[in-house]
């Protein structure tokens, strides 16, 4: 029984994968020698010879041969050995192999649980190993099980990686058996248990690591992604720039008719992903970033201030996006927050009207892009109150405060 259960620990070492065989042996000698040291209260005159293909391993205790012995442990008597018409003579070592029932019941599943013990720490270690060296690298896995707050994915190996639902875009949904595609966020060893990977489908690198996969030029150095801005599952501005001025940068993404991109955009879950082209110039880029709109003029203020940036008022929807996804974005992009500002004379600014609109009201119309008299009432009270989820009668006030004070212009 106690032969089986070593051979067992045996196969399930030599099993290992990622396990060189000098490191191998060298654990299971180590694991020997503890052993021998609690039997025997020294391992250092044994001798361990491991076979690990046939999962089997020999011990031979040496000891020198005396008249008189002193140390049981190191010496045996001359007597002793010349039991059976030997011919030893004092001062030679005598080899003995050692059974392994002498190690006891006890003795055997120690070694055995201590072999396990390594065999999960040099799992651990490899497995850690491994992925910490792929962090901001893409994985594909397969989903084994989903729960309210992660899913969890399995690799070739059968490993267990992470997909928490905050690094999920927003929406999905996967179930058993799902190909999913994220790049490496971290690796955690928490408590000495199995390494902790957590994946990512909603940072920028994923996104910048899809374009590498896509586009050989940025694989290959010939255009670099310079920044990456998004909001999950929304959308995403990717600032490129070209060393190269025969390679058009922006075109290069795209593809011919999109080809190149739409993988992308598919892999995201649709989101709008724009493309532009890199400049130092913050006005420059801001005009780029804020594209379809056209921008009338830039003022850019201290460092700690925010960008205002001035458009006529048919220009602001397009400028501020659904949401205000667009100037979230392109604010992310410039590192400011970018203020719209409409040129318009004869509008009026919503914050002009804080003391007849209740400020949370006023924030709710500026959130859809709806910063000024005018821009609110281009939309039906009907349309403002599903975008803004108002009361009705809540936007039919402000339709008439706003109306008031054109109609007190005109007188």
């Amino acid at each position: 029984m106690e032969k089986t259960e070593l051979k067992d620990a045996f196969s399930e070492f030599k099993n290992l994968k990622n396990i060189d065989r000098p490191t191998m042996m060298g654990v299971l000698e180590d694991v020997f020698r503890t052993q021998l040291a609690k039997t025997y209260g020294s391992a250092d005159n044994f001798d361990i010879i491991i076979n690990i293909d046939k999962g089997d391993c020999e011990i031979y205790w040496n000891r020198e041969v005396v008249e008189e012995v002193e140390d049981p442990n190191t010496q045996i008597a001359l007597s002793e050995v010349n039991k059976e018409d030997d011919e030893y003579e004092i001062g030679e070592t005598y080899a003995e192999k050692v059974d392994m029932k002498s190690f006891g019941r006890r003795g055997i599943l120690n070694l055995r649980q201590n072999l396990q013990g390594r065999i999960m720490d040099i799992e651990k270690a490899n497995l850690y190993n491994k992925y910490s060296g792929m962090i901001g690298e893409i994985f594909t896995g397969e989903v084994y099980q989903t729960w309210s707050k992660e899913a969890l994915i399995l690799d070739e190996d059968g490993n267990e990686l992470r997909l928490p639902k905050s690094e999920q875009i927003p929406g999905e949904h996967f179930k058993k058996n799902d190909t999913v595609k994220a790049i490496i966020k971290s690796v955690e060893m928490k408590n000495n248990t199995t390494p902790y990977i957590v994946l990512s489908r909603t940072s920028n690198e994923f996104l910048e690591k899809l374009f590498e996969q896509e586009v050989p030029e940025i694989y290959d150095g010939l255009i670099t992604i310079k920044k990456v801005v998004r909001v999950p599952g929304e959308r995403a501005k990717v600032a490129v720039e070209s060393y190269d001025e025969r390679i058009d940068p922006i075109g290069a993404c795209i593809g011919v008719k999109g080809s190149r991109i739409i993988g992308i955009v598919r892999e995201l879950r649709n989101e709008n992903i724009d493309v532009l082209q890199w400049t130092s110039n913050t006005q420059l880029l801001i005009q780029r970033a804020l594209s379809p709109a056209k921008i009338s003029s830039v003022v850019l203020g201290g460092p700690d201030e925010s960008i205002k940036v001035y458009m006529h008022s048919d220009e602001v929807r397009k400028g501020i996006g659904k949401g205000g996804c667009n100037i979230k974005l392109a604010g992310m992009l410039v590192g400011k927050e970018i203020e719209v500002w409409r040129d318009d004379e004869e509008d009026v600014l919503l914050s002009e009207f804080s003391n007849e609109i209740e400020p949370w009201i006023i924030e709710r119309l500026q959130s859809i892009g709806c910063d000024t008299a005018k821009s609110v009432l281009s939309y039906t009270q009907a349309d403002i109150a599903k975008r803004a989820d108002l009361e009705d009668e809540q936007v039919e006030e402000v339709f008439r405060i706003l109306k008031e004070e054109f109609e007190e212009d005109n007188e």
